[in-house]
């Protein structure tokens, strides 16, 4: 159950990541997660914008944080191309690619994730970070 929200709609503009890094921040520190997981939660935050910026079809993506009784959940979704969500496996990190690792990133940080994709209907990932848990 959601205490608490705040929405936001960019541009798909890389250079927006840093103020989404910073109002994750804040949120997550009136929180009360530690500088470890607040941490966390930036990169995966980052990593899903950066997939909705690089994906979106037209010049914008969502960020909707819900602050939790007990943790934060954060939603990014773009209007995209959209992904075959059951394709998103394992990268192969003996033989790591340039690209391809956001997905498993956020997975490793979060406690929670959840991708819903459509084709040519955009792309939302969920993930949640709970308070006193350890990954």
């Amino acid at each position: 159950m959601a205490c608490e929200s705040i929405n936001m709609e960019l541009t798909a503009n890389p250079e927006y990541v840093g103020i989404i890094r910073l109002t994750t921040s804040g949120i997550a520190n009136k929180i009360g997660f530690s500088i470890d997981d607040i941490e966390d939660i930036k990169v995966a935050v980052s990593e899903a914008c950066t997939n909705a910026i690089k994906h979106s079809l037209d010049n914008k993506f969502g960020v909707a944080f819900e602050v939790l009784e007990n943790g934060l959940a954060i939603e990014i979704q773009d209007n995209g191309k959209g992904c075959d969500v059951d394709c998103l496996g394992k990268p192969d990190l003996e033989n790591p690619k340039e690209n391809g690792l956001g997905i498993f990133i956020i997975q490793t940080l979060m406690d929670e994730v959840s991708i819903e994709s459509e084709n040519n209907k955009g792309t939302k990932i969920r993930m949640t970070k709970y308070l006193g848990v350890d990954n």
